[in-house]
């Protein structure tokens, strides 16, 4: 299992957690809970709604998105759109070893940000950036 001290260090990674302090990281590693994935399994599904926000903490994984796909590790993540407004899995998540995920639901999240704006504000950022990295990308294709 892993431990809290290993948890708030993954968080760390993460960008829309980065700059949060270690109470403030506490408290979001209190909210999560440690999930185990067989190999093979399918952790999310493409195109399927979904309100869950994973973290790998050991094992690999492959993520799927039309003929793009690409393998994760530990410290990387998944789910935050669908975790915030519960659209449809913009990609499939396949465990390609036994894995552990840390994860948190849509309701968990949204408990944790009402009672600490800081952390709703970092969403909002990490969510802008990543917006603009795809309309860059997007840019680039068609131009």
């Amino acid at each position: 299992m892993t431990t809290k001290k290993a948890g708030i260090a993954l968080l760390k990674g993460v960008p829309m957690f980065a700059d949060l302090s270690q109470a403030e990281l506490s408290a979001v590693w209190a909210s999560f809970k440690v999930v185990q994935h067989k190999a093979g399994e399918v952790v999310l599904a493409e195109g399927r709604g979904g309100s869950g926000f994973h973290m790998i903490v050991t094992g690999e994984a492959k993520v799927t998105r039309k003929r793009t796909k690409v393998v994760l590790g530990p410290g990387k993540f998944f789910g935050e759109l669908s975790m915030i407004d519960q659209g449809p899995r913009s990609a499939s998540v396949t465990a390609l070893t036994d894995l552990e995920t840390a994860m948190i639901d849509r309701f968990e999240f949204k408990l944790l940000i009402d009672h600490n704006p800081k952390i709703a504000w970092k969403l909002i950022v990490h969510l802008s950036t990543r917006l603009r990295e795809e309309q860059s990308a997007a840019d680039g294709l068609t131009s």
